[in-house]
């Protein structure tokens, strides 16, 4: 192999590297909810192009990938050890880029987030400095505590997403219930992340729900906050808001049931990743399924 090759290899994998730290997959979701939510319910009444062009909310959403990815470098930064054990081949492409170069590009983003913020309002820069103090001090300090650790790392998931209604300065019913069911779903995800990592938690002495109270107690909790889920549902379900939207409800009901039922048969690592990637699934369906609240809009912007 060339010289020229190795570095064109080099940069590649290098490449692919910041793409995992970031977790670039998660970041890209969260943009595309941010602009479906201000395209299909904040600014139904405007046009695309107005929307698209919008200085101040590119800003925001430019601020919130500044920030979220820095999020994504410091719990990576804390949890290395951790993931050596728990997703190897992950954390070998992580390597790629060292650690002093990740913690260099941890606060250049947030410096440059916080500056973007700040750009919109006062408001958006204090929200994400906030936001940027919290993810660090979860990754330091509070992910080693069971419930705490638990509540807050659902929290700091879904929090970037808010960003947008500081913005508009509008708080959608439809996005709330919407809000409080994802928010479920990640509070469910997190415990079967915890399923999945628990030897690399038990490593680290990390004293994550199911390392403390064990696999059967994890099981149950999720169990419960499934049938939440379903509580949720049912209100989503009665809202003329809904549209359309409701035909992605009823297929979560169904992958919901199949998701508690493979959950008590489950006791492998590889049985977790798949219940995990299902969850993923749901969420990111959830994401798109913002287009379908209100028909009269989407036809209206197709045509």
């Amino acid at each position: 192999m060339t010289v020229k090759k190795q570095k064109k290899r080099q940069l590649l994998f290098k490449i692919l590297s910041l793409f995992s730290v970031v977790r670039g997959y998660n970041v890209l979701m969260l943009v595309l909810a941010q602009y479906l939510a201000a395209i299909f319910v904040f600014s139904p009444k405007k046009s695309l192009a107005y929307v698209l062009l919008d200085k101040s909310l590119f800003f925001i959403v430019l601020a919130s990938v500044c920030v979220v990815s820095a999020g994504y470098i410091i719990n990576n930064f804390y949890d290395t050890d951790k993931d050596l054990i728990n997703e190897p081949l992950k954390t070998k492409l992580n390597n790629y880029i060292s650690q002093q170069t990740r913690l260099n590009l941890y606060f250049t983003l947030n410096f440059i987030g916080t500056f973007i913020a700040y750009l919109v309002s006062w408001r958006a820069a204090l929200f994400f400095a906030v936001y940027i103090f919290w993810i660090w001090f979860y990754s330091h300090k509070l992910q080693k505590y069971p419930i705490i650790g638990w509540l807050l790392a659902t929290i700091l998931t879904i929090s970037p997403f808010f960003a947008i209604f500081i913005y508009y300065k509008n708080y959608a019913n439809i996005i709330l219930v919407h809000a409080v069911f994802v928010f479920f779903l990640l509070l469910i995800r997190e415990l079967i992340k915890d399923l999945e990592k628990v030897k690399g938690n038990i490593v680290q002495n990390n004293q994550t729900i199911t390392v403390k109270y064990g696999e059967k107690v994890t099981k149950i909790l999720a169990t419960i906050l499934t049938i939440f889920t379903y509580m949720v549902i049912s209100g989503i379900l009665d809202s003329p808001e809904t549209g359309l939207m409701k035909y992605y409800f009823y297929a979560v009901i169904f992958f919901l049931l199949f998701f508690i039922i493979f959950l008590w048969k489950s006791n492998k690592q590889k049985h977790y990743l798949l219940l995990h990637n299902l969850l993923k699934v749901i969420i990111i369906l959830g994401v798109f399924s913002l287009i379908l609240i209100d028909k009269a809009v989407i036809i209206e912007r197709l045509f």
